[in-house]
């Protein structure tokens, strides 16, 4: 599993992945610095991964980017309530993806 963040969820992403992975899952962390245009590699990158979870501060416009441009089937997590995620919550949805693999 892929955890690809942007913006302002870098720091809490990292944590929460981090510590999904002292747990023994198997889930990776991607940051990107710049949407337009996409890193060349990106695509490559996300086809490697069965799941790509995708936090963002706002509605998913990221999710729609990527499925609109690489046709893969990413899983959102938004929050829109004026305040950053917590590596709690971003843990919660990894531990959720990570659990239905088996």
């Amino acid at each position: 599993m892929l955890v690809l963040s942007w913006g302002s969820t870098f720091g809490s992403v990292r944590q929460a992945v981090l510590a999904a992975f002292k747990e023994g899952k198997a889930v990776a962390h991607a940051h990107l610095r710049y949407l337009n245009p996409f890193p060349a590699n990106l695509e490559a990158l996300l086809r490697r991964y069965d799941k790509v979870l995708i936090p963002e501060m706002n509605l998913g416009q990221l999710v729609r980017l990527i499925r609109a441009e690489y046709l893969i089937e990413a899983v959102p997590l938004n929050k829109i309530q004026g305040q950053p995620f917590k590596v709690s919550e971003i843990k919660t949805a990894i531990d959720a993806l990570t659990d239905k693999e088996g």
